[in-house]
């Protein structure tokens, strides 16, 4: 049974856009702390019963800014972590990085402190937000090379040190995805080795992402029904009538996606669906590509040079995208469509 937006849910995404528009003008940073402070980012669980507004809020933020998009998602995304594994509560007012790639040339290695605690040693690369977080959430290896191990670590104490010598983005700029060093720092231990790819959460957060894609989508996408208005015609303006149509196309059938994978989520949340948020990501990423494609050539360069949200969302969309591995994925996802067979496709 489909499940409808409640008076609750309605009020706290028009308080969290509310929050967006008054903190336009702040940096992504400053925009995360002021949404963690509202307390904004107390989003629904993941698969939980409420997904879809999970979803809306995190596309609500993309449209507003992918940077931001991308730091709100990293730190909803390690509260929720935590929540499913038990790990030890975060501090209020805390700000969360959540850090799981595992990048050629940099592993974060963990060894027992005299305490009985732990330390880690080693690099963590694409660390979004790195030099605003307080706290991290990372993968990182025992000694015996057992599958990765999720720590929590605080962010300022002395073995910790962060280097943006390699980070020279233009779109994505704000993210400031930097390289952080580890020398004997202090962490924690959170849920076991390999718990952070075997739990049901991994897939509900990859497919999360696609919700910030479709964000970013929208962005651009309303600037071009802005341009077309009410009162076109195809005969007036052919070009941008028919990209629109595209754009609109394109936009409903992920939105539909996203609904249904939603749902899907909440009514068996122990359910595999390594499918499910794959089929969802290549949706996403191939309407931002057509979107980005259709509203630059109808629009022309005028938004591209004249206005500034815009160009950043424009400029930013397609590093974003990117965090998909193409087609990788594709060949991911057709794997286990075999396994499954075409039953999956009868409506």
């Amino acid at each position: 049974m489909m499940q409808r937006d409640t008076p609750a849910d309605l009020h706290k995404l028009h308080n969290l856009q509310r929050a967006l528009d008054e903190s336009v003008d702040l940096g992504a940073p400053a925009r995360l702390k002021k949404l963690v402070h509202w307390e904004l980012d107390h989003l629904p669980a993941p698969a939980g019963g409420a997904t879809l507004q999970r979803w809306q809020a995190l596309a609500a933020v993309a449209q507003s800014d992918l940077s931001l998009a991308k730091l709100y998602e990293g730190h909803t995304d390690a509260l929720a972590i935590m929540l499913e594994l038990g790990g030890p509560l975060p501090a209020p007012g805390a700000v969360w990085g959540m850090w799981a790639a595992e990048a050629p040339g940099h592993r974060v290695t963990i060894t027992p402190a005299a305490d009985g605690q732990i330390c880690i040693d080693g690099s963590k690369a694409w660390c979004s937000g790195a030099a605003t977080s307080s706290h991290a959430l990372l993968t990182a290896w025992h000694p015996d090379g057992r599958d990765p191990q999720l720590v929590q670590v605080a962010l300022q104490q002395p073995g910790v040190s962060i280097s943006g010598d390699h980070w020279q983005a233009v779109g994505m700029q704000a993210s400031a995805s930097l390289e952080v060093r580890f020398q004997q720092a202090n962490a924690v231990l959170v849920g076991s080795p390999g718990d952070y790819l075997q739990r049901p959460g991994f897939w509900h957060g990859g497919a999360g992402i696609a919700a910030c894609w479709y964000g970013g989508s929208l962005a651009l996408a309303s600037a071009l029904c802005a341009a077309v208005g009410p009162t076109a015609s195809t005969a007036s303006n052919p070009f941008r009538c028919a990209a629109l149509g595209k754009v609109d196309l394109a936009l409903q059938g992920t939105a539909a996606l996203l609904r249904q994978a939603a749902h899907a989520m909440d009514d068996q949340p122990r359910r595999e669906t390594s499918a499910l948020a794959l089929r969802l990501r290549q949706s996403a990423e191939g309407t931002a590509r057509l979107v980005l494609d259709e509203v630059s050539r109808a629009l022309g360069a005028t938004p591209l040079c004249q206005n500034r949200h815009f160009a950043r969302a424009a400029a930013d969309l397609p590093v974003f995208i990117r965090q998909s591995h193409a087609e990788r994925d594709f060949a991911a996802l057709g794997e286990r469509v075999g396994a499954e067979g075409a039953t999956t496709w009868m409506l």
